[in-house]
């Protein structure tokens, strides 16, 4: 399957097996966090989940300053001051696709430099998401990512507005973030306390 069905919007700028760093196109379009992402090379589509994003000055000469002015004000009188801006976002890579068939793990190298990004059309985060394969990675990069359970439920996020958050679905994913999670209760009580309101909404 292509992956290509939505315009690419960012670019890779980093990249290394367990994720990469991507820079948008503008600076205030950036991507949503927790939501899947694909890379597309010659050999192969890697996915990611946007897990930490930031803008700033893109010289680093100069950094932003506080104007005490609105953004309409800043836009009006000042609008060259946008043009420094940049918003740059890492991807935890959480599988790949080669030759029609997708893995939850490490691909094999990691995207190329300059590689383009693309939000993950809805048929294909629908796919990619239908197997729990992918929170083995996630949990596993723990330490690369500032709150793991924040991430997990961004991603709950998207299952909602894709339409899969299904109560079967989110009992089968508690288990394995038990079983990921050393069975750790009060983590688990927790999380489903915060998941509980996005089930019923």
């Amino acid at each position: 399957m292509s992956t290509l069905d939505k315009k690419p919007y960012a670019e890779v700028i980093e990249s290394s097996l367990n994720g990469f760093f991507a820079q948008s196109w503008h600076w205030d379009c950036p991507p949503s966090f927790g939501s899947l992402v694909v890379v597309e090379g010659k050999k192969r589509t890697i996915f990611g989940i946007v897990q930490q994003i930031q803008t700033g000055s893109s010289d680093p000469q100069r950094q932003a300053f506080a104007y005490q002015k609105t953004h309409e004000e800043l836009l009006a009188e000042q609008p060259q001051i946008f043009e420094l801006l940049k918003t740059s976002f890492y991807c935890l890579t959480l599988g790949y696709q080669e030759k029609g068939r997708l893995t939850y793990q490490l691909a094999p190298e990691p995207p190329l430099i300059h590689s383009f990004v693309s939000p993950a059309s809805p048929e294909h985060a629908r796919q990619f998401f239908a197997h729990e394969g992918y929170l083995h990675l996630l949990f596993g990069a723990a330490g690369q990512i500032g709150s793991p359970d924040e991430l997990l439920l961004a991603i709950l996020v998207q299952y909602k507005q894709l339409g899969i958050l299904t109560p079967e679905r989110v009992n089968k994913l508690m288990q394995i973030f038990s079983v990921l999670t050393a069975n750790d209760y009060r983590r688990l009580k927790l999380f489903l306390q915060r998941v509980e309101p996005l089930c019923a909404s």
